[in-house]
């Protein structure tokens, strides 16, 4: 299976260099594939945490990939679609395509750019919205583990607490670990803690 993402995004916010490192990790680096970046893009421009990773990267669209890829072979995750993603998918699609709505609050539909453009086949992720790397780790449960959308344990819209006295809600379903814990990439509750802070001296200097 290959997971694309069009990069529907201006540069790279340290949130995306996360999401993205995860999932380089998680499907392995010759499975995923960051599309549509701006022309004249140079590995100068890409940050120098994924490229350590060995982020694949393109500035052609995603059906221009791999010299051109068969449309009835691609699945868009598109919180739109009517039917929902099932392990029998695995069988109909090689290419899973998500756009860039996924991790944006309020949702986004950018992800009907590329409903309109291409007329892919399109398959949801229940009601709620994921972060991209949530998508990805749902996606890759379902159609490679073929556990069914049902059987996976998520927590919703969960409160992070990073010390004893301090915690944020993140607008945000998750997948779980062993321990009932939501499943953030490596870096991220450091991330969310200083992004917390920030916000906090910003209203202190109003």
């Amino acid at each position: 299976m290959k997971y694309i993402i069009e990069h529907m995004e201006e540069g790279f916010s340290e949130w995306v260099i996360l999401e993205y490192s995860q999932i380089i990790r998680e499907v392995g680096k010759q499975n995923l594939i960051l599309t549509s970046l701006p022309a004249g893009t140079t590995d100068r421009d890409i940050p120098p945490a994924l490229l350590s990773l060995g982020l694949q990267w393109t500035t052609k669209e995603c059906v221009d990939i791999e010299g051109g890829i068969d449309k009835s072979k691609v699945c868009l995750l598109d919180p739109a679609a009517t039917e929902e993603l099932v392990p029998s998918d695995s069988e109909t699609y090689d290419y899973f395509v998500f756009g860039g709505i996924l991790g944006s609050h309020p949702r986004i539909d950018r992800t009907g750019l590329l409903r309109e453009k291409y007329g892919f086949a399109g398959r949801r992720l229940g009601a709620l919205q994921m972060t991209t790397d949530t998508a990805i780790r749902t996606t890759q449960k379902i159609v490679q583990d073929q556990t069914k959308f049902e059987d996976i344990q998520f927590i919703d819209y969960p409160e992070i607490r990073y010390n004893k006295y301090e915690s944020t809600e993140m607008p945000f379903r998750y997948i779980v670990d062993s321990a009932g814990e939501p499943i953030l990439p490596e870096g991220m509750l450091e991330l969310i803690k200083h992004d917390a802070e920030q916000s906090i001296d910003d209203l202190l200097l109003e």
